[in-house]
């Protein structure tokens, strides 16, 4: 596995394995690695000739500098663990001159709205942060197939979109959400969980399952309150919003239409761990 750690020797070997006719396969990430970033290069192994993974802490899509601060970061773990996979072919360690060469800060993007839709409410600038890093990645890697986790659903949405209207030459691939055995959804904000915590929470995605299994069934506000009740019955959770929202817009809806798809998305605060999780409803 091959490892670079500033654009120009990212950007030769690229050009060089395009030259070759090889196709690339791709997922950034921002570390503290673990299955459900592992499964995006699984994916990406059986449909490309090459696997790229990148790892980089982008500082303009934090809204909370101590959030920042606190985000966790192992570089030598994560690039042994991406060893061991045996399929990844190289890692980009870009600093943050490679991907903000004008200086730290965050281009303006109109995502149609997308953007100001849930966690674009709660985290003003937070896709603006996302889409500069991810653009810059994508023209120095020029990957064939980009592949992204649905934990972050609005986030894939809000790439694909930025991908559309900057007609940039790469296919957009949504991974199923990777779970824990008790259905939580994987992420590195699970290892701040306590063992009773990490059970505890498991409850948010039995309510995305009682959300699947109510859906048409009952209205969606009678749904909220549902949800809501059960969450003020957890001590040591708090619930920050739900929403079920058309998939492709997600805008909130009221009343389920049948010519339209929808999701059900999630916060929920764990002590002081906020956890994401969405269902498509099916």
């Amino acid at each position: 596995m091959k490892i670079f750690r500033d654009k120009k020797t990212l950007i030769d070997y690229v050009e060089r394995q395009k030259e070759m006719g090889k196709r690339i396969g791709f997922a950034p990430t921002m570390g503290a690695l673990h299955q459900g970033h592992l499964s995006l290069y699984k994916i990406a192994n059986t449909e490309n000739d090459l696997v790229i993974s990148s790892i980089f802490v982008n500082p303009t899509q934090f809204n909370n500098p101590d959030d920042l601060k606190k985000y966790p970061r192992d570089i030598e773990r994560d690039i042994m663990l991406l060893k061991n996979t045996g399929i990844i072919d190289a890692v980009y360690l870009p600093e943050v001159v490679d991907l903000y060469p004008d200086g730290l800060k965050s281009k303006s993007y109109d995502f149609d709205g997308l953007e100001n839709e849930m966690e674009g409410k709660f985290r003003p600038g937070h896709f603006d942060g996302v889409g500069t890093v991810v653009e810059e990645l994508l023209r120095q890697v020029k990957p064939d197939n980009a592949y992204f986790g649905e934990k972050d659903y609005q986030q894939l949405a809000i790439i694909q979109k930025l991908v559309d209207k900057l007609q940039l030459p790469v296919k957009i691939h949504g991974v199923a959400i990777y779970r824990e055995e008790n259905g939580l959804a994987m992420s590195s904000r699970n290892e701040r969980l306590n063992h009773i915590q990490r059970d505890a929470a498991k409850v948010i995605y039995e309510t995305l399952l009682k959300v699947n299994d109510w859906f048409h069934l009952i209205t969606v506000s009678e749904i909220n309150k549902r949800v809501k009740d059960i969450f003020d019955d957890k001590r040591g959770m708090t619930l920050e919003y739900f929403e079920i929202a058309d998939e492709k817009t997600l805008k909130e809806t009221d009343f389920f239409y049948k010519d339209k798809k929808y999701r059900a998305f999630i916060v929920v605060n764990v002590g002081v761990v906020r956890l994401i999780d969405n269902l498509h409803l099916d």
